[in-house]
C-alpha cells in the first residue's frame, strides 16, 4: 500500500525537511504541500489523500481548523474517507490535546519527532483510513 500524504506548514523549510524524510520510504507518496490551513481544503478536495501532516500555528486557517473542515467536508468525504490528520507543533502536545480530539485529529506530534517514529505514525494514520489496519 502506497502512504499518499500532504505536506503543510507556513514554513517551507519545514515542508522541505518532512518531504526529505517522507521521500526516503518507497511506500510513502507526496501528493502536494500548502502553507496555510485553507490551501489544505483544497488540495485535499482533488487529490486522494490518506494523511495530512499539519502544523498546528499556520497564518489565514491554522491547523486546527483546517483539521476540523478536512474531516467533516462532504467534497472531501465524496472521495472516500477523509484524510487523517497528524498534528503537528514545536510548543507543549498537552495544549493541543483536548482541541485536537475535538477537531476529529488522528494524532499530535512534536516537530522534532524522530524520523522512524514519524513513518510508525504516518503509517498508523494511513491504516486507520477506511479501516484499512484491520
Amino acid at each position: 500500500m502506497t502512504v499518499r500524504v500532504l505536506i503543510a506548514d507556513d514554513s517551507s523549510l519545514q515542508r522541505s525537511g518532512w518531504r526529505m524524510v517522507l521521500e526516503s520510504q518507497p511506500d510513502i507518496e507526496i501528493v502536494g504541500e500548502a502553507a496555510d490551513g485553507a490551501r489544505v481544503l483544497a488540495i485535499v478536495r482533488r487529490e486522494l489523500t490518506d494523511v495530512v501532516l499539519m502544523d498546528v500555528h499556520m497564518p489565514r486557517v491554522n491547523g486546527l481548523v483546517a483539521s476540523e473542515r478536512v474531516t467533516t467536508d462532504a467534497a472531501v468525504s465524496a472521495l472516500g474517507a477523509p484524510p487523517r490528520i497528524v498534528l503537528a507543533t514545536a510548543l507543549e502536545l498537552d495544549d493541543h490535546i483536548a482541541e485536537a480530539a475535538r477537531a476529529g485529529v488522528f494524532a499530535v506530534i512534536h516537530k522534532d519527532t524522530d524520523p522512524e517514529s514519524l513513518f510508525d505514525i504516518v503509517r498508523a494514520a494511513a491504516s486507520a483510513v477506511d479501516g484499512r489496519g484491520d
